[in-house]
């Protein structure tokens, strides 16, 4: 790993963008994963409606005892970081590597990052719907084509309040410029969260970063209920002069998944443009 000792270098750092978790409002967190890696949960079958009949013992119709079938969630990103300070290169270069402000810069730029990216996957791998049609550079039809998201979600008898709208930037230019298209522009700043830049259908948009989403998805929508995250250990530490280091170690590590329950992935839509 190469080093620039300074000797004329400002003691401001040229910082990265960051941005803060974009999902984490779009997924409940209704399953207990406390003294677990797995979750089972349960899909309870129902029973056929019969012609009530006026003669017999069995005038309801022949009983059935009622199926169950279930899903198994397993945690399975089990992730970690490890890096350290040497106190020479700390003091040589004006103290710009501080480990504690280090730490924060791995949480910001690569953890959650890391984070959405997977959640958004998960999202995508779980859709029970989609579409795929290419979006003109004008716009033409881009508000129809989230229309037809929507209508899907409504149709499969999923709530459209809690779904949320991830984009990608090209998406957001074209439905900005499809002329059927009005951005709400009465949401009070209380009510946003990180990356909302308006809604439709009284649905969120949520504008995210080019590699959050595969290049030829144009937007998902999904209801909060479809999908849950469980985020088991989350834990940051340093270490001021450990055994065999003069300077500090840092370690993180994150035990976390995503998953689309069975019986609501319809509460999610894709659209693909190729």
């Amino acid at each position: 790993m190469a080093f620039n000792w300074a000797t004329k270098y400002s003691d401001l750092v040229d910082e990265r963008f960051t941005k803060a978790s974009l999902t984490q409002a779009a997924f409940n967190s209704d399953y207990d994963f406390t003294g677990v890696s797995t979750v089972v949960v349960y899909s309870v079958a129902t029973a056929p409606m019969n012609n009530y009949q006026m003669t017999g013992n069995q005038r309801y119709g022949t009983p059935d005892e009622l199926g169950t079938t279930t899903q198994e969630m397993t945690l399975s990103q089990d992730r970690s970081f490890t890096f350290t300070v040497d106190r020479r290169n700390y003091s040589d270069q004006q103290m710009v590597t501080e480990a504690g402000r280090a730490l924060r810069r791995q949480v910001d730029e690569v953890i959650i990052p890391e984070v959405d990216i997977y959640r958004i996957a998960r999202l995508i791998a779980g859709a029970g719907g989609g579409a795929t049609a290419a979006i003109p550079d004008t716009g033409a039809g881009a508000y129809s084509q989230f229309l037809n998201g929507i209508t899907h979600i409504l149709g499969n008898k999923a709530p459209l309040a809690g779904t949320f709208a991830f984009i990608s930037p090209a998406f957001y230019r074209q439905i900005r410029l499809d002329t059927a298209f009005i951005l709400a522009s009465d949401l009070g700043q209380a009510t946003r969260f990180n990356g909302q830049v308006g809604q439709a259908e009284g649905v969120p948009m949520v504008l995210t970063p080019n590699n959050y989403l595969p290049a030829n998805v144009a937007f998902v929508l999904s209801n909060r209920i479809a999908a849950t995250a469980a985020q088991k250990l989350s834990e940051y530490k340093t270490h001021d002069n450990p055994p065999g280091i003069n300077g500090w170690l840092a370690e993180g590590r994150i035990y976390h998944d995503a998953f689309v329950l069975n019986n609501k992935s319809n509460a999610i839509y894709v659209h693909r443009t190729a």
